[in-house]
Order: structure tokens, then C-alpha cells, then sequence
């Protein structure tokens, strides 16, 4: 019998490509358990799977100084020595990381125990807890062919895409939303954690945009608004089945983070992408929405230029030009890396 180990979290694209290769991995493990955080969004996410759960201590950076950045050592100690325990317990024979502060503690832990690990890296550019344990991995994934060239154990394969997104029906997911199907829809993601610039923009621009379009606002935890509350404007703070939300999607306004991002792209939806800027983080979303509007993919709306007129220009645009868009997306397609990501992982055992 053979045991896996899922580890990664801090944000949702940390979690939600675990979704996606879960159902191959089931075919060559028996037992699979998950290393997140005590209070990250993973925690929520994993429990829809019905995944056995184990919180690791841990301490995100911040890039900005900050006194709990000191408190780091001490909890990657603490968190190391956990998972450590954990590992001699559960006896797993291969370890996938996606990343985020919540990996590393576990992945010291599992190469001191020999246990072979796979990290796989979303982004363009690599995440500080991928660059700090890609030497502890037998390989290291990802998405983009530019960042396997960074380093001599990685290897491209791809994003992996949930299928999921490709088998909702629209008409039920109209009914999901308590939309009509009249007016094209706009959906907005600021992210798991939400971004008080997109969400304080979109909500402005309400009075202009729902004329044309209804909207779908994904805003993040805490973020709810009980004054923007009308017809046309459904709002969630997170949604468990996005799919419901791709399928009715006309044109979408995002983050860059690579997992949404290469998931609007694969559906060819047309998307206006507002990257979190450098300095609020690595500029790893600027880098993103760089090589995706290169390849004609995207348009890009930087922080720096939001405003409501930027905004609904942004968003009427991307609808008016869905149809080159489209084409381009033809020429560019997005292959789901599921199986191939399940495959290597499963590999690791021999």
C-alpha cells in the first residue's frame, strides 16, 4: 500500500491544483493525507475533499518589516519538529509539495527521513518556499518553460486544470447564481484573500457596469458588502465550485495568479488581468500577466492605472475583442498537465 503526502497552502492557488491531479492520484495511492496550516484557506478547501487534515505550525514572510518576521525561525522549528512526527506515523512514500510557507517545515522534515519529494511551481517566477527546498526534491515542475530553465532537477510540464470546469452545464449554473442568461456576465477575483482595489473599484463602477452586464464578485474573506446588496450583483467571499462561475462567465476580472489564470485561459474566456503589484508582493503576478499578454492572451490593467474609468473601459474592451481573443487562444492552447504531474509523482515510489 502506498501512502502520499499533500502539502502547500497560504493562499488558494497553493490548493486548488492539488484538486485537479487528486483524482489520478487515487489510482496509485491508497492512503493520502494533507500538511496545511492551522487557519489558511487550504484548511477549508481540502475539508470539501474529505482528505485526512494535519495543521503544521508556521509563519508566513512579510516583505514589509514587521516583528512577527522574527517569530519565523522559531515556528519553522516548531513546525519542522511537528511534521517530523507526523511522517514517522503516517510513513508516506512520496511527498508533492505546491508550495507556500506551510511546505517547508514538511519538506526538511521528509528529506532528513529520505522520503522522496516533488515540488511543482505555478508561477513564472519561483516562490520563496520553492527556491528555498528545490534541492531537498527529486524534481521540481512547473508550468511556465522559462522557469524549468532555472534549475537543473526541473522539469516542464504544464498547469494542472481541474476537469471539473469542463463538465458544468450553464443553464444549471445560471440557476446556481440566480441569473437569467440575458446580459452577458462579468465575474470578478480578487484573489483568496481578496483585494481591497479591485473590490472598492468594481463596487464604485456597479452603477455603470450592471446596465450591461450581470456581475459575479468573488471578494475575498471579510469582504462582503451588505450596502452594495441589488439585483444583478451576486457577491461571495469565496466560492467552492468556481466551475459554476467559468460557465456562465462572459469576461472576467482577475488577479494573475497563474492556477486562475491558466483555468480562464483553457476555457478561452477573455480576461482582464490587475496584477497584485511588486513590493505588496515578489512581482511574481507582474510577470505573469507580462508573458500572457505577450502572447496576446489577456489585457493587462496595472494597480497603478486602476480607476472606474480604466476599469470599465478594461472590462468593455476585453467583451468587444472576445472574438480575436478567442483565436488567439487557438493558437495558443492550454494542455492540462493532471495526469502527466500524477504520473511522476507515482514514479517517485520505484
Amino acid at each position: 500500500m502506498a501512502t502520499l503526502i499533500l502539502t502547500g497552502g497560504g493562499t488558494a492557488g497553493h490548493v486548488t491544483p492539488h484538486l485537479a491531479i487528486l483524482p489520478h492520484l487515487k489510482n496509485d495511492f491508497d492512503k493520502i493525507y494533507y500538511f496545511g496550516s492551522e487557519n489558511g484557506i487550504e484548511k477549508e478547501i481540502i475539508g470539501n475533499e474529505n482528505l485526512p487534515y494535519y495543521s503544521i505550525p508556521c509563519a508566513k514572510l512579510n516583505r514589509k518589516f514587521n516583528f512577527q518576521n522574527f517569530t519565523i525561525p522559531f515556528k519553522l522549528v516548531s513546525g519542522y519538529i511537528k511534521a517530523g512526527k507526523l511522517l514517522d506515523e503516517l510513513k508516506p512514500d512520496v511527498i508533492f509539495s505546491k508550495g507556500g510557507y506551510v511546505a517547508v517545515p514538511t519538506i526538511l522534515a521528509g528529506k532528513k527521513r529520505k522520503i522522496p519529494i516533488i515540488s511543482h511551481e505555478s508561477d513564472y517566477s519561483m516562490g520563496l518556499a520553492n527556491r528555498l527546498t528545490a534541492k531537498y526534491c527529486k524534481k521540481v515542475l512547473t508550468s511556465f518553460t522559462d522557469t524549468a530553465k532555472t534549475l537543473k532537477n526541473a522539469e516542464y510540464v504544464g498547469p494542472p486544470i481541474r476537469k471539473s470546469l469542463f463538465e458544468t452545464v450553464k443553464s444549471t449554473s445560471l440557476k446556481y447564481f440566480n441569473l437569467t442568461g440575458n446580459k452577458p456576465v462579468l465575474l470578478v477575483m480578487g484573489g483568496s484573500q481578496g483585494s481591497k482595489a479591485i473590490n472598492d473599484t468594481i463596487r464604485k463602477s456597479l452603477n455603470e457596469l450592471l446596465p450591461k452586464y450581470d456581475i459575479i464578485h468573488i471578494c475575498g474573506r471579510g469582504n462582503y458588502s451588505e450596502q452594495h446588496v441589488q439585483n444583478g450583483y451576486f457577491q461571495t467571499e469565496y466560492l467552492n465550485q468556481v466551475e459554476h462561475a467559468f460557465s456562465v462567465c462572459s469576461v472576467c476580472v482577475s488577479r494573475a495568479g497563474s492556477n486562475s489564470v491558466f483555468e480562464l485561459l483553457a476555457l478561452k474566456i477573455p480576461t482582464v488581468l490587475i496584477p497584485l503589484p511588486k513590493g505588496n508582493s515578489r512581482g511574481d503576478q507582474v510577470l505573469n500577466a507580462q508573458y500572457f499578454q505577450k502572447l496576446g492572451l489577456a489585457h493587462v490593467l496595472p494597480q497603478s492605472s486602476l480607476t472606474q474609468k480604466s476599469l470599465i473601459l478594461a472590462v468593455n474592451s476585453a467583451y468587444a475583442n472576445r472574438h480575436n481573443l478567442k483565436r488567439n487562444f487557438d493558437n495558443f492552447p492550454i494542455v492540462d498537465s493532471s495526469r502527466l504531474i500524477s504520473r511522476i509523482i507515482a514514479d517517485a515510489l520505484h
